[in-house]
This record gives structure tokens, sequence and C-alpha cells, in this order.
């Protein structure tokens, strides 16, 4: 057999493999007889010794290397202009994020200036077409020119709500990568010039000014910050804000810089964009490492536990309560913050479109409290859930106000009452803090796509509600008093705004706005025409009419014209010493106030500012809160249970533990709500929020019982809100009940023959009922008059209820009459009918003497009842639930015009009433305002199904 070779070319691999295994053998042989010689044994001694200090010694061999490569670098700057080849080689290497590549952005740092722009002339020269925001960068780098932070398309921007300036971070929309844009930083970071008296960060002195022209107001390092990244150290730069600011990507972004740190800028035609960069680290930082504020925040001991330090109330969640907040938790003190709303964030929240400041930055912060120990207590209103005296009562041993100033002011001209006539703090209310722009929140909107919106005002609120107002489809103008030059607005907002589409109509006021006789909605408004005269106390151009009046249609009218302090901590406290304009009095260079122990800062104490400002004045506080301790750690600790106690009363869930059909669509809810309960006064109302997109709604306090911990609540299904509310079962929770608001009822004990009379009608009685009752135990004698549409309607008079157990404790001391519109229950007719029997007898003597009328029920029945006794003199008090979208006096919506001395004035339901004297109520404007979004209210139910 022949046999056949696989492999053609396996012999010649055998002679090669015989051929180098005799010459290995050969070489090992002559390795073996070097190895004991001097030279070798010297080399393979010094090779070991090299090896060792590499281990031990790592930064030695580091700076050798970085020396050469250095030397290198030295060399190509030195050239006359830096090659193509190697700036994109630089670049390469800058990219590559490593050490080598800090080691080249710190060399770059420290090179002169004018190495610094032939880099950056190369980079324009050879890197443009990659990255065109370098095309032009090195003409007049670094003083005029910048890399701007990416814009939206004003057209696109204009018709949502997503972020208009997106910062540096923007470019990746773009394509480019996070360290791309990362380099983009360092460019601005470039332009630093380290300036010895750091003006950005200190601000200029003025002569005779307490406070310094511009500078930072939370202290923010901003020379050292800008070292650290030009050195490649971003996340030492983040870290070093945060030690001051908290929320730098809130403040970066809202900070009027062009006041502040940039408006003092050496760099004076394009200042650095220090606020870019302020909001930009900690948005990388959350890019680069999602997971790194937990890690930071992780496995601090919880300062309630450890109860070392005494415990502290913030009262307030805005700028200045949130960065109080966070620097005293920083430093170990167990925190709580109170806060009046069911969303945290303040002013920031419920004032600032998320175009502008999205809600999830607010949460961050809210966020880094919580890891620290600090904790929240939603729909608190401090002042009327509780006094500060409460709070230090309950084991608070120290207090910062930050309440801001949130009460609109209008300029009470005519037809101001007019429907659709609305404060800008309304208006952002509901679209920012309720979410009314979406289909699945329930608060309602005025209709804006398509109808002629005017917004009165300069500043930066007038611009976020004329920018709202557009995305809502509006076909927006400003109406301003002076010239664009003089509004106080932030150049940026005004700039982006006019991109957007909104028109601007300077040197014009509102004399007068026009309605429609049916409707009641404004149509038209008379602008009168401006001319400017001498300087007012501002500096700028007063603003004199000159007797020309336009007329101009429109469908929507919002007011922003600044806000003035809410009075209802001021009201609460009465020796909390305030200022003339109503702000809170603190010491001059102190953000103490009159009260031992409690501080204040933000709005509160300067009115309308800035929210930096605020956070400043926050920071402030906390410095001179972590004074000293002279308390023992036995009292400290007894603080810190209160305090803990009392905070858990006030988070704990709203749960409904009885439900009641009371009648045909009206129900009874007995709800856990322990600090409500304690405070309640006769006459009292709350504000429920049912769940977490449903809209805001007042409901009067029907009874509580303190002891228990529980309140009454009597709710008629009628618009979809309270329908939905009516199908909650016992153990569902209402999202927030906040209050008791409004002034209680306000009682005077009647000697004599003399009787307090009561109309009710309908679901009037629940609110009538506590009333009665304090004037029952007052020594007052009581009639009450209650109407019904009829029986099926009843509640709440059958022995044993409410009102047969009122009559069967105080007997003659009370006088029940029952109406019924049908007859079918009592007398037939309204309350109106008995009413007016009492009111005759009244003037003829017989019977007892009508001491005052106490109204409630549906606002028809309460004009009809005031109408009636106004021609005897009998003082009639009216109870008015009217629109309140906020019920903290902080938005406006519940203006009730009422006449003094012959003029009209506006008052608020929540904070003047909700008990007013119904003569000076003029009815005819005000009861249009129950109708105000009818419209909406129907398609609703029609949406949810109800109607």
């Amino acid at each position: 057999m022949s046999s056949v070779n696989p492999n053609p070319g396996s012999g010649d691999a055998l002679q090669r493999y015989l051929s180098a295994s005799s010459t290995l053998e050969s070489t090992r042989s002559q390795i073996e007889a070097l190895e004991g010689s001097l030279e070798v044994e010297t080399f393979n001694q010094q090779l070991t010794l090299l090896r060792r200090r590499l281990l031990t010694e790592p930064q030695a061999f580091r700076d050798m290397f970085i020396a050469d490569g250095s030397n290198a670098m030295v060399w190509e700057f030195q050239q006359d202009e830096l090659s193509a080849e190697f700036t994109r080689t630089l670049w390469a290497l800058l990219l590559r994020d490593d050490d080598a590549s800090k080691v080249l952005m710190r060399f770059v740092w420290n090179v002169p200036l004018k190495l610094k722009r032939k880099f950056v002339r190369a980079i324009d020269g050879h890197l443009s077409e990659r990255y065109p925001m370098f095309k032009g960068l090195s003409e007049n780098w670094p003083a005029e020119n910048a890399i701007p932070p990416y814009m939206r398309d004003a057209e696109e921007r204009s018709r949502d709500f997503g972020l208009v300036n997106q910062g540096y971070l923007g470019y990746m929309n773009l394509g480019y990568s996070a360290r791309e844009v990362e380099m983009f930083v360092w460019l601005e970071a470039l332009r630093d010039k380290q300036c010895e008296d750091k003006p950005c960060e200190i601000g200029v002195h003025v002569a005779g000014k307490f406070e310094p022209k511009g500078g930072c107001p939370v202290k923010i390092h901003i020379p050292e910050m800008l070292e650290l990244l030009g050195t490649g150290r971003f996340r030492e730069a983040m870290e070093l804000i945060e030690n001051c600011n908290p929320l730098p990507n809130v403040t970066g972004r809202v900070c009027p810089q062009e006041l502040q740190c940039q408006g003092v800028c050496t760099h004076q035609k394009q200042p650095i964009e220090i606020g870019q960069i302020e909001w930009y680290l900690p948005q990388r930082e959350k890019l680069v490492n999602a997971d790194s504020i937990a890690a930071r925040f992780a496995n601090l001991p919880d300062p309630w536990a450890k109860a070392d330090k005494p415990p502290v109330a913030v009262v307030g969640s805005g700028p200045a309560g949130l960065i109080n907040a966070y620097l005293l938790a920083s430093e170990g003190f167990p925190v709580t913050v109170f806060e009046a709303f069911h969303a945290l964030g303040g002013v920031l929240r419920y004032g600032i479109p998320e175009f502008r400041l999205p809600n999830d930055l607010i949460d961050d912060v809210v966020g880094k409290i919580r890891l620290l120990g600090g904790k929240f207590v939603a729909n608190f209103v401090v002042g009327k859930t509780a006094t500060i005296e409460d709070l230090k009562k309950a084991g608070f041993w120290k207090v910062f106000i930050g309440t801001g100033a949130g009460l609109p002011r209008f300029m009470n001209v005519a037809g101001e009452h007019l429907l659709n006539v609305m404060s800008a703090n309304e208006f952002l209310t509901r679209v920012n803090l309720m979410q009314g722009l979406h289909q699945d929140y329930e608060t309602p909107l005025p209709e804006t796509r398509g109808k002629r919106v005017i917004v009165i005002g300069g500043g930066n609120t007038a611009m976020d509600a004329a920018r709202t107002a557009r995305r809502l489809g509006g076909l927006v103008t400003i109406v301003y008093r002076r010239t664009q030059s003089e509004m106080p607005v932030r150049v940026e907002e005004l700039h982006h705004a006019l991109e957007e589409g909104i028109q601007l109509k300077e040197l014009r006021a509102p004399s007068e706005f026009v309605g429609d006789d049916k409707t009641h909605f404004v149509t038209h408004a008379k602008l009168d025409v401006i001319a400017l005269g001498e300087p007012d106390a501002s500096g700028r151009r007063s603003p004199v009419s000159t007797g020309k009046v336009e007329t101009m249609a429109v469908d929507l009218v919002i007011m922003a014209l600044g806000n003035t302090p809410n009075p209802i901590i001021r009201e609460s406290e009465p020796s909390l010493k305030t200022t003339k304009w109503g702000t809170i009095d603190v010491a001059d260079g102190s953000q103490q106030t009159s009260l031992a122990g409690v501080y204040s800062g933000g709005d509160a104490t300067r009115g309308g500012s800035t929210a930096i400002r605020a956070a400043g004045d926050g920071q402030a506080a906390a410095r001179e809160i972590v004074g000293d301790i002279n308390l023992t750690a036995d009292e400290i600790q007894t603080m810190v249970r209160g305090a803990q106690h009392y905070t858990g009363l006030g988070a704990a869930p709203q749960t409904i533990l009885e439900k009641i059909e009371l009648a045909d669509g009206i129900v009874e809810f007995i709800v856990h709500s322990p600090l409500v309960a304690k405070a309640a006064q006769a006459g009292q109302f709350v504000r429920v929020l049912p769940w977490d997109k449903g809209e805001l709604i007042p409901l009067t306090l029907a009874d509580w019982d303190a002891q228990k911990g529980t309140i009454c609540l009597v709710v008629q299904a009628m618009g979809s809100s309270s329908i939905a509310i009516n199908k909650m079962a016992v153990g569902d929770a209402f999202t927030g009940i906040a209050g008791p608001l409004g002034l209680p009822s306000a009682l005077h004990r009647y000697e004599g023959p003399q009787t307090v009379v009561f109309t009710a009608g309908g679901l009037g009685l629940p609110p009538v009922y506590p009333i009665m009752r304090a004037h029952l135990r007052l020594g007052n004698h009581v009639t009450l008059i209650a109407g019904f549409r009829n029986s099926d309607l009843l509640f709440w008079v059958k022995d044993g209820e409410r009102v047969a157990a009122l009559k069967a404790e105080f007997g003659d001391q009370l006088d029940v009459i029952y109406t019924s519109n049908d007859g079918s229950f009592g007398a037939k007719g309204f309350v109106t009918t008995p009413l007016e029997v009492m009111l005759k007898d009244n003037m003829t003597v017989k019977g007892r003497k009508i001491a005052e009328v106490v109204t409630i029920g549906p606002p028809l029945m309460m004009r009809a009842v005031s109408d009636l006794t106004k021609p005897y003199g009998v003082k009639t008090v009216a109870s008015l639930n009217s629109i309140m979208v906020d019920a903290t006096g902080m938005c406006g919506a519940c203006m009730v015009p009422v006449t003094i001395a012959g003029k009209m004035v506006r008052k608020h339901a929540c904070v003047d009433g909700p008990e007013l004297d119904s003569h000076i109520i003029d009815w005819d404007k005000f009861l249009p305002r129950f109708n105000q979004f009818k419209t909406q209210e129907q398609e609703s139910r029609v949406s949810h199904g109800f109607a």
C-alpha cells in the first residue's frame, strides 16, 4: 500500500524545529555562563530596585514621563502657530478623559494668556469643521468671545414646556459626547483671569451702601471653582459649590447673574458664564454618576436618632427654606420643613415655569435634605395649623421663617372684577403647581388657545406669565408703562420672550377694563398713553399720563405687578415686629427677628426679591442658628422626642375613618387630621386636595374633635371633583388637607332679648353648625332658619342628629325653623320668608331683636338675605367659599369686590374672610366669579362620565 503524506510541508518544518532547538540549547548555555558575571548581576540588582521603586513611588515615574511630555508640549507651543496635526492630536488626548488628559488640561490652564490664545486660534482654525461653535471663537478671545450655552429654536420651544436654555449639556442633543461638552466648559473656564479681588464672589464695595454691588449672595468661591475646572477637576468643583449652595442647578438657572457675579466680571463685554457652569456641574454629575448623591450621603448618622443637637423648624420650602434646612441638616441638626402646599419648592415650583426650571431639580434638593435626615410636613400653614409659639412648645429649639411674599398686587382700576382678569400668581399656580395644562389634572385653566392675552408688568413674573400663555396657544402682548430699557426683567428672559413671538406695547398702562354685560368676561382694555417724566426713587423716569387713551381687544388679562408679604404669620404673632411694608423686621447684619430664637429671610423680609438673595438669607440664618447650644444633653433629647412626635402628627395620612351617606348626593366624612382638629375654630375651612392630580377645593369645617384628632367634612356631589370625592371609601386618604384657614367667626355676647339669626341654605347647614354652637356656648340666643330644596335632601335634623342634639342641649336658647322649596318639609318657601317676618316683627318691637344675621349657602341665597336685611340696618355676615386656588392668600383668586367709603376695593375671602360684611359686597360683580370656569367644569364632568 502506498502512504500519502497529509502535510506536504511537514518535513521542512521538522528540519527547522531541530535547528531552532539546537540554537536554543546553545543560547541557554551562554546565558547560564553570563549570569554569573559581575556586569549581569549588577544589572539584575538595579532592575529589582527599579521594580520596587515603581511599586512604592509610582508618582515619581509618572512625573518623569509627564515632564518629558510637558517639555514636548512647551516646544510645540513655542512655535509661531500650533500645527493642524498637533492640534488634532492634542484634542484627541484631551478627549480621552484619563490622567494624561488632566495633565494636558493643567498644562494649558497654567500657560500665559498669549499661549492660551494660540491654542484657541488653533482649535478655531483646525477643529471648527467638527465643532462649528469654535468658528470665530479666537476673535477677541477671551474678553469678548465665548462658546454660548445651547438654546432651543424659538419657534419650536414656544409650543411646549421643555427647557429653553439647555446649557452646555444641550449640545449632547446635537450628537456631542459628555466629554466633549466637558471640554466646552473647560474652554469657558480658560477665559478666567483669577482676579485677586474676586469681584464675582464678594462684589464691589459702593460707598454708603451696606450691600456690595454684584457678587454672590450665597458666597460660592467662584475663582476657586474656575481653577478646579481649568485643571480638570470637575467633581471637586461641584462639591465646592454644594458646600456653599445645595441647589446650584436651581439658582444657576434663575439667579440674575447679570446683576450679581457676571455683572461685575472683569470681562465686561462677555462675562464668564458662571451661572451656566453652576448648574452644569450637578447635572454633569448626575449624568456620569447617577448614584453619586446617594453614595455621598450614605451611612450618615440619623440626626433624630443621634439627638445630640436640638431640632429646628423651617417654615416654607422655597429657596431660603431649602438652603437653610440643607445646611442645618448637614451640621447634624434634626430639621423639619413645614410647607403650606402639597408639593415642595415654594415659589420655585408654583411661580417658575418648567421651561425655565424643571421640577425634578427641586426634587433633587429635597432628596438631598431627606438623605441628611431632614423631614418634611406638607399642607401645614404656619400661623393657622400652628403658630410659631406652638412649634417651640412642641420641642423645636429655633425657627426659620421663609414664607416669601405671595399676596399679589392689583391696580384697583375699574373692571378688575371681570372674569378672566387674574393675577399672575393665580395663573402660574394653576399651570405650574396644579399642572392644569395637562388633560389628566383637574385644575381648570382659562381658555388661551387663539385668545388675545395681555400681561401687565415688566418683571420676571410678567415674562413667566407671558411665555406660559404663549405656550398655551395665546396671542400674547406685554403692556408696560415705561420703555423696554427700563424693564426690571432679566435681559435674557425678555430676549427669549420676544424671540418666541410675544409682542411688547411700551408706554401704556390700563385705566379700565370693559366686559360683556351678559357673560361678565373681559372684552377690552382701555390703555392710557404714557410719557416719561422725572426719575423716581428707583432712578427710573416716572410714567406720566398724556391724556390719550387707546382701546385694545382682550380675552384674558394677567396682572403681574409684584407681591406683598402674606399676612398670616404676622397676624398670628402680635409680638413679631414688622416693617411699614409688612415684611418681617430683622436686625441689621442679622436674620434674627424680634422673637427670641426665630429667624427669617428671603421675600418674607425683603419683599419681592430674587431666589438667590433668598438663598443667601437662608444660608446666613443657618450660620447664626448653629451658634452656641446652651442646653444639656437631657434637654436636647427631650426636645428631639417632642419635635419628632409633632412632625409625625403633621405628616400622618389624613385618612377617612367614617363615611356617612346623609342624603341624595351628600356625604359626611370623618377624617383623621389631628393638628387641624386641634387648631380649628368656628367659621374656618380647609383646603382639600383629594388625590395627586385633583384640584384644590375649599371645604368648611363642619365639626372637629381635638381629643380624637378628627375633623368632619360634608361634600355635595356637584362637579367632577366632588362627585369623585364622594366615591372615596373608609381607609382612603386625601393627598392633602391644609388648615384650618380663614379667620374664625367674630363672636360677640349679646345681652337681653336678642337673637343671632342663621340662614342656612342646603349645604350651608354644615358650616353654620359650628358657628351657631359657638354662639350658644357663649350664651347667645340663636335662631336657625335651615332651607332645603325638598325632603330628600334633609340631613342632621332627626332625633339624635346634630341639630336636634343642640336643641336638646340648649333648649329654648335655640329656635329652629325649617323650610323647603316644595313644602315637603317645614314651611314652604325660601329661608328669606321667615326671615322677613322676623325683620318686620323686629321693627314693630315684637319678639326678640335681631342682633345679627349670618348667612351661608348658595351665593344667590346669600345675596337675597343681604338685600333683605340691608333696609332694616341689621348687621349681616356672609361666609364666602369662592373659587380659591390655594386658600393662603398667595394667588388672588378669591377676590371679593367691596365698596368702602364709596370706593371699590378688593378683599380676599381666604385672608380677610371667609366671613365678610354682606352689605359692602358688590354682589353684581362678585356672583359671576362662581361661574368663571363653568365651561371647563362641564367638560370635566363629561370626560369623567359624570355628565
